[in-house]
């Protein structure tokens, strides 16, 4: 199942901290939770979405209601949960390994259907929210180069873009779908 989370951060004095906290302990931390087994962390180059995305690929809903969730992941953020606002987690149906997204990469997300980014030249993969927020109820992801975004021109409504913070991590266990090919 893919895991989302998304916010945005309320105090520019601290977002550089916050972004290394994150990106450097909390990411690395979640993924040695047994049933993670995918993470990486994203910044919107788009208006009218929050700031921060992170897409992590779970066993299932059971991973994060346990308590090995809640020691090495959940809820560590009490230094920084009054600056951070916009906050939304979803769970979605089995799409398998999201892509890993690379620098040259970016990830798009969609929830007004897949013909934005098949416009796009994309092949967009369906996600259906299940658990936590449900909302938007649907989405799609896909990535593409970032030479082919053409950022501020021509991009779709309702489609976000999001480049990389980190590359994604993976449990030991598990191969990113990138590594396969």
């Amino acid at each position: 199942m893919i895991y989302t989370v998304e916010c945005s951060f309320a105090d520019p004095r601290s977002e550089a901290e916050w972004n290394d906290f994150y990106s450097l302990e909390k990411l690395p931390a979640l993924i040695s939770v047994t049933g993670f087994r995918t993470s990486q962390r994203f910044k919107a180059l788009s208006d009218g979405c929050p700031v921060y995305l992170a897409v992590h690929t779970i066993d299932g809903l059971d991973v994060l209601t346990g308590e090995e969730y809640r020691q090495k992941g959940g809820g560590n953020f009490s230094r920084w949960q009054r600056h951070i606002i916009d906050w939304h987690r979803n769970l979605y149906s089995d799409i398998g390994l999201p892509p890993a997204v690379h620098a040259d990469e970016l990830l798009a997300l969609c929830g007004c259907g897949p013909e934005a980014l098949i416009r796009m030249g994309v092949t967009p993969l369906p996600m259906r929210a299940v658990a936590l927020d449900r909302f938007p109820e649907r989405r799609w992801l896909a990535k593409l180069p970032r030479r082919h975004a053409r950022l501020g021109e021509n991009i779709p409504e309702g489609v976000h873009l999001y480049a990389p913070m980190t590359q994604q991590l993976t449990t030991a266990n598990t191969v990113s779908t990138e590594e396969e090919k």
